[in-house]
């Protein structure tokens, strides 16, 4: 997913965060030594990736098509959300006059 955004958007820059969770599939059951353990979180990642407002359509295509597997579950979602007020902390400027290069 994130070199598929890199390479059809151009935006360099993502944050990962390991978490655990479920979704539709409700976890996976493993058989250890004759007795059934019932794993109710998978383990996951969630990608944060901060845009301006003009490239966020095309980096959630590209998550989308990158992240689908043509399996029922487990591709994950993606989603957009306004992100206001982001300071660069080096500098102090907001990051709308900082030069990204």
């Amino acid at each position: 997913v994130m070199d598929a955004v890199e390479e059809q958007t151009g935006h360099v820059g993502v944050t990962v965060v390991e978490a655990i969770g479920h979704g539709s599939q409700r976890g996976i059951t493993h058989e250890y030594r004759g007795r059934v353990f019932e794993s109710r979180f998978l383990p996951k990642a969630l990608l944060t990736f901060v845009v301006r407002d003009e490239q966020a359509v095309n980096v959630l295509a590209a998550i989308a098509d990158a992240a689908r597997s043509g399996n029922d579950s487990g591709d994950g979602i993606a989603w957009t959300s306004l992100v206001e007020n982001v300071t660069h902390n080096r500098t102090g400027q907001p990051l709308e006059e900082v030069e990204i290069g």
